[in-house]
């Protein structure tokens, strides 16, 4: 049975041109930095977000971990918006590999507010860690998709520059966040110190993620990289569809986000269903059912039954995403899905 696939962007395929480039990568070995097809990849990253150099990793969560490490020092506290990525999804993470403690913020939509952070900022005291980094996530998975205002965004950086912090952003789906604010990707990275990016989801690549930061940033990073076993060696293989990621797919993002928006207008008319359409900026939506009096797994189970995939969870909310993969008529069965499951 065909499904249609909902569930994330990370379930997309790579497409026939990245599926040629990996056959006809040359590689070597990536720990010597001898694989020409890795430099190139991690060489564009930079460039392209106005970085000094580049470093692939196999995963976002990695790249995440490897950035905190890099930045902080055991014992130090770090501030971040309360339902992002790295407190949620990365197994308590910075906790066990960095030794930093989590200063939680409550973010509007996912973003949190400049004087907020600074505010959280801790005053030199011998009974009080040291702010170490502030993280911040955009686009924000958990509120939607949501993108940080570039004015927002400065702020954030300015007060970070004040009090000499560093400032890391998980911008796992950032071209998102640049195609919706309709700017260069770099415009949003220069209020950064670090930045990572994946390429396994709306670019579509079948593995890996970049980190991009200072020529100092990247050279301590790599150790830290090879410390979690990171560091790989032919893997230009997989840097050669990350190539494609950022040739071809960063500029067809468009159009995961105007299916994002059809399918949002389409659940936001159906009874019990309802979806706070200001989050719907990119390629995300999440839904409150509690009107439908059912939870999401069971939801998920009967759009499941219908041939289309999606997350539910225990509570009465529910998560689209839309990729590559999916066409404006895959949009149409789905509502008509959804229809047929109210009725």
């Amino acid at each position: 049975m065909h499904y249609i696939d909902l569930r994330s962007d990370t379930v997309t395929q790579p497409t026939k041109e990245m599926r040629d480039s990996i056959y006809h990568a040359q590689v070597g070995d990536d720990v010597y930095n001898e694989d020409p097809t890795i430099n190139r990849l991690e060489e564009m990253a930079a460039e392209m977000l106005g970085k000094q150099a580049g470093m692939f990793v196999p995963s976002g969560t990695q790249g995440n971990q490897i950035c905190v490490m890099t930045h902080t020092q055991p014992g130090e506290e770090i501030i971040l918006e309360e339902k992002c990525h790295i407190i949620t999804y990365e197994v308590g993470g910075i906790g066990r590999l960095s030794g930093v403690q989590a200063k939680l913020l409550h973010g509007n939509k996912g973003v949190m507010a400049p004087e907020d952070i600074e505010a959280a900022i801790r005053e030199e005291d011998i009974h009080q860690p040291k702010t170490g980094l502030i993280c911040l996530e955009n686009t924000h998975n958990r509120a939607g998709g949501t993108v940080i205002p570039m004015d927002i965004l400065k702020k954030t950086y300015e007060v970070a520059k004040k009090h000499n912090i560093p400032v890391h952003m998980d911008g796992a789906r950032v071209f998102n966040a640049a195609t919706y604010l309709k700017l260069p990707v770099k415009e949003i990275a220069q209020y950064t110190d670090s930045v990572m990016f994946c390429l396994s989801k709306g670019l579509c690549a079948p593995v890996g993620s970049m980190v991009v930061g200072s020529n100092e940033f990247i050279q301590k990073a790599r150790k830290y990289r090879k410390m979690l076993g990171g560091g790989m060696r032919q893997a230009g293989f997989l840097a050669a569809a990350g190539i494609v990621s950022l040739e071809k797919m960063t500029l067809r993002l468009q159009d995961d986000h105007y299916h994002a928006q059809l399918l949002a207008k389409g659940l936001n008319r159906i009874a019990g269903i309802k979806v706070d359409m200001d989050t719907v900026q990119t390629n995300i939506i999440i839904c409150d059912i509690s009107g439908l009096k059912m939870t999401g797994t069971e939801f998920s189970q009967r759009l499941y039954d219908k041939g289309i995939k999606i997350n539910g969870g225990s509570a009465s909310t529910i998560r689209f995403v839309t990729h590559y993969w999916i066409k404006e008529e895959d949009i149409e069965i789905t509502l008509n899905a959804v229809n047929s499951i109210i009725k």
